[in-house]
Formats: structure tokens, sequence, C-alpha cells
């Protein structure tokens, strides 16, 4: 029988209606775009280990949604670095300062759940406002003792779903020195930003007290990647390398000053703020950022649009909306960072 995720015969959608009804669910119009993709995937797909791959991404993506759901107005860092850093050492110590601090700027903190620095962030924010987004692995991925009796650690089977959970749920992104699984990490979420795939946040690298990992890492960027022309020196604003944990902390402050969010809707890019700016601040933006704006546009001060009554809860912060060109990203940080300049010296904390 052929589906249509339009529309199907009327005994299809009436059982569909009828499922729907029984069990009680939000938002019906797209719960019935679920069904109808997973009676697809049934109907065209004989392969079992692709059906059991799906099966597992939505049972995971379900679960995810549920744990952090509660908890959707606190702002949260993911912290990535190494399993193998021991408690004695001091980028350990430095981690569990980090987390600390954020946590008494009511922050919560998403880790990967293990040892090492993933059990420095856990430690130091504390259990109440940690996550742990553990995955399985035959090694060094036991959930550490600070998380094992939380109620907010989830075990996933496939690294994807992982990876959208860290991106998805964080408000900024910070990476203590590690391994592959550390650096893979620092350069999905750059690619991410710096694409346009993730809404700009602040990354910040945080390195020992010789400098000799994020540092040397910057090095290797400059000499091989921005030499060669493989990206632009404006994608060294995409992220901050720092030493203390203090400042790190005041670099994804200072983010949310006055930006509070971002979206796409449609070709417009609408950027959600704490207090509106008004049109002498508008005026600066258009004589410093004019590069960023897609032929023909300008930026303007704006209302929630239509489509963004999908999130309720930001229904009513001012907007700044513009046809951004989707290229520039590091100047679009750069541009948010100007933004948050025009924060008031109570805004600031000053």
């Amino acid at each position: 029988m052929e589906l249509n995720f339009k529309q199907n015969s009327p005994e299809i959608e009436d059982r569909i209606s009828e499922l729907m009804g029984l069990v009680g669910v939000n938002h019906p119009r797209i719960i019935r775009e679920m069904i109808i993709s997973a009676l697809k995937a049934g109907h065209d797909i004989d392969y079992l280990a692709d059906l059991k791959q799906m099966r597992t991404t939505m049972k995971e993506m379900r679960y995810t949604s549920k744990i952090f759901g509660p908890y959707r107005n606190r702002r949260k860092v993911t912290i990535f670095g190494s399993a193998r850093t021991a408690p004695e050492e001091p980028i350990y110590q430095k981690c569990v300062e980090f987390s600390r601090l954020l946590s008494q700027r009511d922050y919560m903190v998403i880790t990967g759940g293990g040892g090492g620095i993933m059990q420095a962030g856990n430690e130091g924010a504390g259990v109440d406002n940690s996550f742990a987004v553990n995955i399985r692995l035959p090694f060094e991925q036991d959930t550490n003792p600070v998380m094992t009796e939380s109620d907010k650690v989830l075990i996933y089977q496939y690294f994807f779903n992982r990876k959208v959970a860290f991106l998805k749920e964080a408000d900024a992104v910070a990476l203590f020195p590690g391994g592959f699984g550390t650096l893979d990490e620092a350069m999905e979420t750059l690619t991410l930003i710096q694409t346009g795939k993730n809404p700009p946040i602040p990354l910040v690298l945080i390195d020992d007290e010789n400098g000799d990992y994020w540092e040397v890492w910057f090095d290797f960027v400059k000499a091989s990647l921005l030499k060669r022309g493989l990206i632009s020196g404006e994608d060294f604003g995409l992220f901050t390398i720092t030493r203390d944990p203090a400042e790190a902390v005041k670099v994804i402050d200072d983010f949310y000053r006055v930006y509070h969010s971002s979206r796409f809707v449609g070709d417009t890019f609408v950027i959600r703020l704490n207090s509106p700016l008004d049109s002498e601040q508008i005026s600066i933006l258009s004589s410093e950022f004019s590069e960023i704006l897609a032929p023909g546009s300008r930026f303007r001060v704006t209302g929630a649009f239509e489509k963004e009554k999908d999130q309720p809860d930001l229904i009513s912060l001012p907007r700044l909306a513009f046809e951004f060109n989707r290229r520039n990203f590091g100047l679009l940080t750069a541009f948010i960072r100007r933004i948050n300049s025009f924060a008031s010296i109570e805004d600031a904390g000053v």
C-alpha cells in the first residue's frame, strides 16, 4: 500500500487518528508524520540492521528530550576533555574550578559521564547541576561516581545521537586537553558553527598553565590551515583560548548579555534579544557590519514571526532580523559580540 505524508486513504488516517486519541499525544500533526515515517520504513526497507538503527535512534532521541526538557529554561555548558586525566593533575582541578564557577552563575554542565575531565566537570558543578551523556564502550566509559545515582544520566548506543545531545542542549562548549575524541568534538563543533548548522554559541578552549595544548593547536591551525587558505582569518573569531577558568566563564556570560538566541525563519535570520536595541545602535551595526547582509537586506527591529510559535517561551523577546549572507559566520559571531557591547552598566553587572 502506498503511504503519503500529505494524505492517505481514509481508513489509514482514521486508524492513525484513533491510535493518537487512545494514547493522547502532543502536537498530533507532527506525531502523525512520525507514525507515517515508521510505517514507510517498515514498508520500504527489509534490511533488519537498518530498521534496528532507526528504532534505536528514535528511542534515544525521545529519552534525550524527556531528560533535558524540565531544564529547558536553564543555560547549559557542554564540557569536553580527556577521560584519562587524573584527579591530582592541575588541569583536572582547573576543570573543577571552572564548573563550580558555572554552577554559581546558575549554569548546568553536560559531560560525557565518564572519568577524567568529565568527572571533574560533574564534580565542580555538583550532581544537581549536572548531566552525564554517556556511551557504551568496551573501556574507559563507566559512569563516574558523581553521577552514578543521578536521574540525569543518559547512556547511548550510537555516537551520533550522543553528539546531537551534546550540542543541541548546549548554550556554550568548553574544551580541555584530550585525545582523539576531544579533538573530534572540537573540530565538529567548529565546523557546525562555521557552516551555520549549529546556532552561534561561545566555544572556549581552556589550556593548561604552560599553554602547551590548545595554543600549540592554534599555531598548527595558523601555519597549516590559514596559510594555505583552507580557512579564513575571521574563523578565529569562532573560539577563545584561555588558561583562566574565570575568564572562560566571563566569555560565556558576556555572550548572553544582550544576545539571547537565534534561528532562521526561511531566509531571514532572527536574533532574539534580552533587551531591545535603539535606532542609534541599529545605525552603528549597519555601518560596521553591512558585509554580513545579503544584497538588498537591512537590519530591522521586529516581533516574533509566525513560525516561531513552536518556541512559545521565547515569543515575548525583542528581535533583530535580517537576511544573512550565510557565508561570514565568523563575522556573525563578531556581530553578536558588538550587540553585547551595548549592554548597560547594570546589565553588565558592573
